[in-house]
């Protein structure tokens, strides 16, 4: 296929856009295949910070053009508004500048969700951005000064991470964490437990159970109408991603992700490929949820497949799997739980120093790779999650997974029955041997006694 002119537009400049153009292009340098990459903004945000920002902690300043410097991809500042995926067009800045393609890669990621309930998108902080967190690390600075409350609610990793956060930074004011399920949910016994001793140690309060239904000037209503003062209110909890995709008439699920098929290509728009947060993607265990644990390998996988399909190659399914879940607990703590493909919990974690030094590798790691990615073709795929994220084996994998756990169990039965049987055997040999005993002293009594008589002495 003649690539040369082929034209390349990366919708974002964050973690998976800015490593799926590096990689394109890095695979493409001979090719002549032009890539253009668009973001908001020149500033490259690390998204995986900000929980730092919002509790006043200063972070490097890195720059677009300065991280695609030697690349020869062509950097355009601009607010997608509106797309033509017939046309395979993306208009910028309410139709100032208009971009042509042949292929699209989507990856505008997602924003907290602050219209869930009432007031949130007015009286509510986020860390939807740089800015974001900034306004309310010099809130946080304010009420602590007034020995105030700041109110985080969501329970996830993020809402953890920004509470411990506020909570060390900010020793004057008092932090709650508001959420309806138990916070560090998703991870195993030991793990979660470690999490509430740092809550514990940073006096962060823990409210679980509620759900907040109204987000007022100085205070949020819970479910019931009890209100709980708030000097400061975050709000963590919920996801949204823009309507761009939706409005233009590609196909999204009805939280508005892209649906795609088995090579992150959109099921209804194939020049489109959809990365990150904004895709719909799916193992053979599940649909994957955004975070950068999962978003780097589609950017790295859609550098690679689009570089493929340039040169007239077959392109394999996607593949990926979950391997930890990396928080932070202020600056001086963390905690590391390492998982299953599926995300689910394994017995092995990291706490304490050790895993302060683990989380700050995984933050500061996607800009190593931007460097990195420039001159070699470097893996930040982990994990592919094995045998179970292959798709023509899923119900073959299902299927032993099913035989394998009647199989545990039937040998998990037989081992309770073998001990139950020893146990009992052991329980009839001591009842035999001390009945045995009995017997014996009887008897040796019986010709004690007998000799006695014999003998003429007294009984």
């Amino acid at each position: 296929m003649n690539t040369n002119g082929h034209r390349v537009v990366v919708l974002g400049g964050g973690y998976t856009g800015m490593l799926a153009a590096i990689r394109l292009a890095h695979r493409t340098r001979r090719a002549g295949v032009r890539i253009t990459l668009v973001n908001a903004s020149d500033r490259f945000t690390e998204r995986l910070r900000l929980h730092q920002t919002a509790a006043g902690h200063r972070l490097a300043d890195h720059h677009i053009p300065d991280l695609l410097a030697g690349t020869g991809i062509t950097f355009v500042q601009g607010t997608v508004t509106a797309l033509d995926p017939d046309a395979r067009a993306v208009v910028l800045d309410g139709g100032a500048a208009r971009l042509d393609y042949d292929t699209l890669v989507y990856a505008l990621g997602s924003a907290t969700d602050t219209g869930l309930v009432p007031g949130a998108d007015v009286h509510a902080f986020t860390l939807n951005g740089p800015r974001a967190a900034a306004d309310l690390a010099a809130r946080a600075r304010e009420v602590a000064a007034a020995g105030g409350t700041i109110t985080v609610c969501g329970g996830g990793l993020t809402g953890v991470e920004a509470a411990t956060e506020l909570a060390e930074a900010h020793p004057g004011a008092h932090v709650t964490l508001i959420s309806h399920a138990e916070p560090g949910a998703m991870m195993g016994t030991r793990a979660r437990a470690y999490l509430y001793r740092a809550l514990d140690r940073l006096g962060v309060t823990v409210r679980t159970g509620v759900r907040v239904t109204k987000v007022l000037p100085g205070a949020v209503e819970l479910e019931g109408g009890e209100v709980v003062a708030s000097d400061a209110c975050l709000w963590t909890t919920g996801v949204k991603v823009p309507a761009l995709a939706a409005d233009a008439g590609i196909a999204v699920d009805d939280r508005g992700l892209i649906l795609v098929d088995e090579t992150l290509r959109s099921v209804s728009h194939p020049s489109v490929h959809a990365i990150g947060d904004t895709a719909a993607i799916r193992m053979a265990w599940g649909q994957i949820h955004g975070t950068c644990q999962s978003g780097l390998p589609t950017a790295q996988y859609t550098g690679d497949a689009i570089a493929r399909l340039l040169r007239g190659r077959a392109v394999k399914p996607f593949r990926f799997g979950y391997y930890h879940q990396p928080v932070s607990l202020g600056r001086r703590d963390a905690v590391i739980q390492f998982t299953y493909a599926d995300d689910t919990p394994r017995r092995v974690y990291l706490k304490g120093r050790a895993a302060v030094l683990y989380k700050e590798f995984v933050s500061s790691s996607p800009l190593k790779f931007y460097r990195i990615s420039k001159r070699f073709n470097i893996s930040v795929t982990p994990s592919k999650g094995g045998r179970v994220t292959l798709p023509k084996r899923a119900a073959r994998t299902r299927h032993d997974d099913a035989a394998r756990t009647r199989h545990d169990d039937a040998a998990r039965t037989r081992r309770d029955d073998a001990a139950r049987t020893r146990r009992d055997d052991a329980a009839r040999t001591r009842r035999d041997d001390a009945a045995r005993t009995r017997r014996d002293d009887a008897a040796r009594t019986r010709r004690d006694d007998a000799a006695r008589t014999r003998n003429g002495s007294p009984a």
